[in-house]
């Protein structure tokens, strides 16, 4: 069924398929982004082997995303989807025969390669599916499949692994990404002008400027994201739980908020608030109480929420169906270039400055991308 088909209905049966299968694929990821960092300490690879963890995955992902157009364009998205989800949920159930840091960084990587399809794919798909007057909530839809894994496999990874271990967390893990394919019958093979991916590719997306602010915003916000998730157990403790939490919770409701006021007054000026939110809860983790960590994730999780509809709506509202993929590709890198970059970074200068002064340099960052959401709000103006 095509957008235009479906009219002013948002839901079908091939979306209904692709928000399954993305549902699995990522509690997998949610599931093991924490866990395998905590794993690291494990095998005695410290602070520095936990970055890498999520950086080599999260590096695997963005090269995997400049390839995963000429991928679809010659088998097509389902079967696309069908190989992603297999990479994202097959190295997981080797991760506990593993006893170094090597191993853990392979898998990681392979497991990075099959979460960039999988996300690519699905966003292209999904958005495909959507009726272009109600694009904006339906990708806060899309937001909300997203988001439940966050808020439940994210804090329940930490949980888990206390109750029944590390095994159990990264078969469970495994498991959930593969039984996706069960769904893959309803996944069209084709979106668009029927060609896969003749809307163009990343290179020509990156010197769009309409394309690559929005981007770039969305990927210093995500370089945020990849900091707390992989170290905020390790910096704040017990609370760390409650805390990621609350930021997903926040996230998952605010980015369908911000599609449905995407959809009547238009998404560019929602990219600055987005952008400051996440600043000031980054910056709130410099007072070092429960409180002020929570409630500061607290709006972290809003601020991004925000920052994902409206990067995600701009973006696919300045691009041809037919170039979906291309714009899901590059949504998706600004996400895991951001998130890796983020991690990785974070842990080499966390472990020289302690983490207050590296927090405080992660705010200052995302506080930077106002530039780019400012200049973007006077471009959609005029």
């Amino acid at each position: 069924m095509s957008a235009t088909a479906a009219g002013t209905h948002i839901m079908s049966r091939p979306l209904a398929a692709v928000f399954a299968a993305n549902f699995g694929a990522l509690v997998s990821f949610y599931l093991l982004l924490s866990t395998v960092p905590m794993f690291t300490g494990v095998v005695g690879a410290g602070e520095a082997g936990a970055g890498l963890t999520t950086g080599v995955m999260m590096l695997a992902t963005v090269v995997a995303e400049f390839a995963t157009a000429w991928l679809v364009a010659r088998i097509g998205y389902r079967a696309a989807y069908a190989l992603g989800l297999v990479l994202l949920g097959a190295p997981a159930l080797l991760l506990p025969l593993t006893g170094g840091l090597t191993p853990i960084l392979l898998i990681c990587l392979v497991r990075g390669v099959g979460f960039a399809i999988v996300m690519v794919v699905a966003g292209a798909v999904a958005a495909s599916l959507m009726p272009a007057d109600r694009r904006g909530e339906g990708l806060g839809l899309y937001g909300i499949v997203a988001g439940v894994p966050a808020i439940v496999a994210l804090p329940a990874g930490i949980l888990l692994v206390e109750q029944a271990g590390f095994t159990a967390v990264f078969v469970g893990g495994g498991l959930v990404a593969l039984v996706g394919l069960a769904t893959l019958r309803w996944i069209p093979t084709t979106i668009g002008a029927g060609d896969g991916e003749s809307g163009g590719n990343l290179a020509s997306a990156l010197r769009s400027p309409g394309l690559r602010r929005p981007a770039m915003v969305f990927a210093a916000t995500a370089t945020a994201a990849g900091i707390t998730a992989t170290f905020l157990p390790l910096a704040v403790g017990g609370i760390a739980a409650v805390a990621l939490l609350g930021q997903s919770l926040a996230a998952t409701v605010a980015r369908w908020l911000a599609g449905r006021h995407g959809d009547r007054h238009g998404p560019a000026g929602l990219l600055a608030p987005g952008v400051l939110a996440v600043a000031l809860g980054t910056g709130a983790l410099l007072l070092g109480s429960p409180i002020a960590t929570v409630a500061g994730m607290l709006l972290f999780g809003a601020g991004f929420g925000v920052a994902q509809s409206a990067t995600m709506m701009v973006m696919y509202n300045r691009a041809p169906t037919s170039a979906y993929g291309t714009v899901s590709a590059l949504w998706n890198l600004g996400y895991d270039a951001g998130y890796g970059a983020g991690a990785a970074g974070f842990g080499a200068v966390a472990g020289i400055t302690g983490y207050p002064p590296a927090f405080l340099l992660t705010a200052v960052l995302v506080g930077a991308a106002l530039v780019p959401a400012l200049r973007d709000r006077r471009h959609a103006v005029a």
